[in-house]
């Protein structure tokens, strides 16, 4: 029998394990470095009550088999919420997507964002990184007031070293005669998204609904088991407390730059491909405050530089259970890192804090209320999708795969278009079925490598 290891225990790595017994599947182990499940889907409860998610998720689906799968794990632990996104800039909120909502902005900038979305609509101009097609798409005013400001904040990378062909619906267009109609009739527009409406669990945080996945995996779990090795050729993992194990087919969600530095048998081109591949890093800052909560607000955007994140939700707004009474409420900051873009972190809680009253999402006689903070360091928060990352991706993934090595996942793929909780549990159990059935996988494709000149790399 084909004994299959999993490396890394959250979205990928439960949904392959899941279907590895839900096949009834005998020969398989899955090992995850820390103490907890989920990955970057995890919750971490503090000792004040508060429920801390690991970064903004919301959950929504492009699979069927996801939907029954969910549905089977929560029962009836979800809430299900109308999403209420905005835009905090000019010192006013703005309601999501932007470019929708532009008569909220000063008139001259109205008027500046308008022309250049006509201009850029006349004159249609080709683009290959992702900050000329911005400019492409939505003119040069909607691109200078917002687009490109939040996206640098985002990605903690210069954006013309970004490529455009990861967006499908990560980003919105932009219709002209919506944005005009928008503007003359004075119509507020906060219908777009894959995610307008949203389940998320009733307990636990979005951790809540991996620890579903416990009794079905939990045999076969093996917790603080962190590879430091993966020899290709014996198709041995070597774990950091000195043990081994052997495998015939690994799935692999650990990133894939480190999955090929700690290996045996990857050649100078495969480690030089995944030298190229760049990543982003985030402080997640939770503030829980004792007083209920001021706002229906699902989350915000924040452009600006007058705070460190660029994005807070009100993560309490989710369900009753993520703060401890009704009487307290959370919000869960993001803020991105980078080479590009450090970001000290020693003070950073206060740097949030201070931030927070200064967008006005807390009064200064909040400060003497916050009854918690809660500091999450991510390493790797997201692949960034930068000019010579399907070049890497063309070059390391056929080497893995003629070892029968399937790097899946957020960072397994380092494809973050399919990044998404669904999107990467899917990723798991196709591999499984690929493994065992012959299935075709759908979620993860080969990239294609491209032809353009490579660009350099920050310091």
């Amino acid at each position: 029998m084909t004994r299959i290891v999993i490396l890394g225990a959250g979205p990928t790595g439960l949904g392959a394990a899941y279907r590895l017994q839900e096949l009834g599947y005998q020969d398989w182990d899955l090992y995850e470095q820390h103490d907890y499940i989920g990955g970057l889907a995890a919750s971490f409860r503090d000792d004040r009550g508060f429920t801390h998610d690991v970064g903004g998720h919301v959950m929504f689906s492009h699979y069927p088999y996801y939907d029954a799968l969910v549905e089977k794990l929560m029962g009836d632990n979800y809430t299900e919420i109308m999403r209420e996104s905005w835009i905090w800039m000019r010192d006013r909120f703005i309601p999501y997507p932007f470019q929708n909502n532009i008569k909220y902005l000063p008139r001259e900038e109205v008027l500046e964002c308008v022309l250049g979305l006509i201009e850029a609509q006349r004159h249609p101009r080709p683009s290959e990184t992702f900050a000329e097609w911005i400019e492409a798409t939505f003119g040069q005013g909607i691109a200078r007031h917002f687009m490109l400001p939040y996206n640098a904040k985002v990605w903690a990378h210069p954006l013309d070293r970004m490529s455009k062909h990861w967006i499908a619906e990560r980003v919105s267009v932009v219709d002209s005669e919506r944005v005009l109609r928008n503007v003359i009739l004075d119509r507020d527009d906060v219908s777009w998204g894959p995610n307008s409406r949203f389940k998320y669990p009733l307990h636990g945080g979005t951790g809540g609904l991996f620890n579903a996945f416990l009794p079905y995996v939990e045999p076969r779990l093996h917790l603080q088991k962190a590879a430091r090795q993966v020899d290709f050729d014996a198709r041995v993992v070597e774990f950091d407390d000195g043990t081994c194990t052997r495998y015939d087919v690994l799935i692999s969600s650990l990133p894939i730059d480190q999955l090929v530095t700690w290996s045996k048998g990857a050649p100078p081109e495969i480690r030089e491909a995944a030298a190229r591949l760049d990543h982003s890093s985030s402080y997640i800052v939770g503030v829980g405050v004792a007083a209920p909560c001021p706002s229906t607000r699902c989350w915000l955007y924040f452009p600006e530089q007058d705070c460190p994140f660029y994005r807070v939700t009100y993560l309490s707004n989710y369900s009753p259970f993520i703060a401890p009474d009704e009487h307290h409420y959370l919000l869960l900051t993001e803020t991105s890192y980078s080479p590009w873009k450090p970001e000290p972190g020693q003070e950073i809680v206060e740097r949030v804090v201070d931030g927070l009253v200064t967008t006005g999402l807390l009064e200064e006689a909040d400060r003497a209320r916050i009854a918690s903070t809660h500091l999450i360091d991510v390493p790797y928060s997201y692949p960034v999708p930068t000019l010579e990352r399907d070049d890497a991706l063309a070059i390391i993934q056929p080497f893995l795969l003629r070892h029968d090595v399937y790097s899946r996942g957020r960072f397994g793929a380092w494809l973050y278009e399919i990044g998404n909780m669904d999107h990467s549990t899917m990723q798991g159990v196709e591999a499984v079925n690929s493994i065992l059935l012959g299935d075709k996988e759908t979620t993860w494709k080969p990239s294609e490598p491209s032809s353009r000149t490579p660009v350099l790399r920050a310091a």
